[in-house]
Formats: structure tokens, sequence, C-alpha cells
């Protein structure tokens, strides 16, 4: 993973920080019924999509949140993620969503680029973050990368990993980087 001009360069996808244009994007994928079963709801109205952005565009500024579209090498949107809720020296990731059809392995080298970014380019120590319950397959992924459940509600576990215990996957996984 590389950085360049605030773009993510990874082995099989590139993540770039979303923008105004990216808004008809966000706002189709996110609206999708099946993909954002998961995810929290947004207004069905791509102004206030456009807003969100612009609101977003303030505090990636102040380095307290970055929102990437996730490419392939023929600059084709697969995505979305997120990194915010800087605290101390954690980090929360998610609105993690990708198309109908991606391989699964894009997923995977989401993931690793996050936490490298996060981790060596942030200087972050962890990250925590939330997943439904009944998200089965994503509660499993994490469970075998190495995150840990500290606590859950109805709706929700939630997660923390080290950047030790990312460093122990990372070597599982680094064919993703």
């Amino acid at each position: 993973m590389q950085m360049s001009d605030f773009c993510i360069i990874g082995k099989n996808i590139n993540m770039y920080l979303v923008d105004d244009e990216d808004a008809g994007f966000i706002f189709e994928l996110r609206s999708d019924v099946v993909k954002n079963k998961f995810l929290n709801k947004i207004d069905n109205d791509i102004k206030k999509q456009r807003e969100w952005i612009r609101l977003y565009k303030k505090r990636e500024k102040n380095k307290k949140e970055f929102y990437f579209t996730i490419r392939n090498k023929n600059n084709e949107k697969l995505g979305l993620v997120r990194l915010y809720d800087f605290i101390d020296d954690s980090f929360c990731w998610g609105s993690f969503i990708i198309k109908h059809g991606v391989a699964f392995y894009i997923s995977i080298e989401v993931v690793m680029n996050v936490y490298e970014f996060a981790f060596y380019n942030l200087g972050f120590n962890a990250s925590h973050f939330d997943v439904r319950k009944d998200n089965d397959r994503v509660v499993a992924f994490h469970k075998k990368f190495g995150a840990k459940i500290i606590k859950e509600d109805v709706d929700n576990f939630y997660f923390n990993i080290s950047k030790q215990e990312y460093e122990i996957a990372k070597e599982k996984y680094k064919k993703y980087l």
C-alpha cells in the first residue's frame, strides 16, 4: 500500500477520498435494500447526501474522518469505507459496503488497507468498531481475523483489535496487500 495525493494504492484496488462527485454513487449504493441491510439508514434525498459530503469534507480537512471510494485498477467504483470516531489512539471504521458481484478478496484487501493506513500512516494503536449481530459472515470474519468482542447490546457486537493483533493477522493475510 502506498499513499499518493491521499489515494491509498493497493494490490487490486485504489481508495480515493470521497468528494461531491461521488454523491450519486454513494446514494445509489447506500439505497440498495440488500446491501444496506446492516448499515445506518440514509435519507432518500441526494441533496442531503451532497450536504453530508460537504460537512464531511470539513472533518476530513481537520483529519477527524476519512471516507473512501474503493475502485479497481480501471477506476471503476466498487464500494465505500469510512474511518471516523478517533478517540485517543483508537479509530473506528465502518460504512463499509461493496457492490454486488465484486470478488470476495476485494473486501479482505480493503480491511487490510484500512488497518495499514490507520496504524502506520495515522499512528493509531487500536481500532474499535461494531457489527450487527445478524451479519454472521462479517462477525465470523472479524473473529477469525483476531478482533475481540468487548461488549454487545441487542443489535450489535462491539469489537476491538490492537495494532499488535493486526500484525499477527497480517502475516496470515499478507497476500492481500
